[in-house]
């Protein structure tokens, strides 16, 4: 390979035309971008206007993957379509970048793990950018080191995602079962449930209350209530939502040794004077309290978001370096927010791993009722080399809007 990679990004909706835009400005300077490819047929005088008229524009992503024209792919359309458009990539030997979720459903990104074990030679990414904000890097670094014991609780509230209805409205795919497959676990929230499975681990159980076109006239999940526990015994709770008006971003990590606060920008951490389990078996005063010390973090501060992933896939492509976010990784994320989807279906807690195909089932109900009538496809195996798994009118029939 050159030492520019070629390029090309399949969907030029909000996500595809800012990295389209980046590449394109030397932003990430390993990438060349050369082509990109979108339905909509007014993306191309978009890109003709905004990236030059050197951008080869194509109609379908067959046709650019098809082409010889690119070394490597970010995929950036709608999510039922992330695991089919990753694969087609694969299977052509083409290094290729997920948006996040990495896919609807675990069912569809099993398929896609499998077939990526299959091509040892081309990278695969997440576009996980929250993963270089220094704060969370740094959270991850002093939970995991084990300086302050295990893990006994932690608590999440990220519901600074309030979203008007007009957004809703934006755009017929958006918040359905049949578009989207799922509300703010699923648009806003995988950044945060990938970062707290990341620095936290996976639990082993999910009970979740979630509410549907609570706050917006919509028909998926805008109000989420997670209750999870641990393998170790510790529990943690995950609340969010896009319909407060002013909303909070908070992490909390209860240690043996350590509270951890993420807060927004900062990062803080309460070492105690001893483990509270030492503390309580010591301890003589009934009143008594553990004594505490604010400890000072230094982080690198660095944050480079979409821009950090990018160059880094770049760089693993290029010369073997280290990833922000394998691709494969994106499972664990989807896997939570599919659990708490199937908790709140069945009423009742869910044991991970959970039946896949119990949720694909009930989630394909859901589809089926929808208000947007489209089809939606359920081939999650064999793509044979199209990126839609059906039809090709089919696949324009649902896909009325641009990626």
């Amino acid at each position: 390979m050159d030492k520019i990679i070629k390029l090309g990004i399949i969907g030029i909706g909000n996500m595809g035309s800012a990295h389209a835009r980046r590449i394109y400005q030397g932003m990430c300077p390993d990438f060349q971008l050369v082509a990109v490819a979108d339905t909509d047929p007014d993306r191309e005088a978009w890109c003709a206007e905004n990236l030059g008229e050197d951008i080869i524009f194509f109609h379908t992503a067959e046709e650019m993957l098809d082409s010889g024209k690119i070394d490597a792919c970010i995929v950036a359309v709608p999510h039922y379509d992330h695991c089919n458009l990753a694969i087609a990539c694969m299977k052509r030997g083409i290094h290729v970048l997920v948006e996040k979720p990495a896919g609807v459903y675990t069912k569809q990104v099993q398929e896609m793990n499998a077939e990526a074990d299959k091509h040892p030679d081309v990278v695969f990414g997440m576009m996980f950018n929250q993963r270089t904000n220094h704060i969370y890097r740094k959270l991850r670094e002093i939970v995991q080191s084990g300086e302050y014991g295990q893990i006994r609780r932690t608590n999440w509230i990220i519901t600074n995602w309030y979203r008007p209805q007009a957004y809703y409205d934006s755009g017929n795919w958006r918040a359905t079962w049949s578009g989207e497959g799922g509300g703010v676990l699923l648009n806003q929230c995988p950044h945060q449930l990938d970062l707290w499975q990341w620095i936290c681990g996976m639990p082993v159980r999910v009970h979740a209350h979630l509410h549907y076109g609570k706050w917006h006239d919509i028909e998926v999940e805008d109000d989420v209530t997670a209750y999870v526990e641990y393998a170790n015994g510790a529990t943690g709770v995950f609340i969010t939502s896009t319909g407060d008006g002013c909303g909070t971003n908070r992490l909390e990590i209860q240690m043996d040794k350590a509270k951890i606060v993420a807060q927004m920008d900062s990062l803080e951490v309460l070492e105690f004077e001893m483990s509270e389990q030492e503390f309580s078996r010591t301890n003589t005063s009934a009143f008594g309290s553990l004594k505490i010390h604010p400890v000072e973090i230094t982080t690198d501060g660095e944050n480079p978001q979409h821009i950090g992933v990018i160059k880094a896939w770049g760089g693993a492509i290029l010369r073997g370096e280290p990833m922000v976010a394998d691709g494969r990784e994106g499972i664990n994320g989807l896997t939570l927010s599919n659990a708490m989807h199937l908790s709140s279906w069945l009423g009742k807690t869910v044991e991970l791993p959970f039946d896949e195909d119990l949720y694909y089932n009930e989630l394909m109900k859901r589809a089926a009722t929808s208000r947007r009538k489209t089809n939606v496809r359920t081939v999650i195996a064999d793509t044979s080399d199209s990126y839609g798994g059906t039809a090709d009118g089919e696949y324009k029939d649902r896909r009325k809007t641009s990626w």
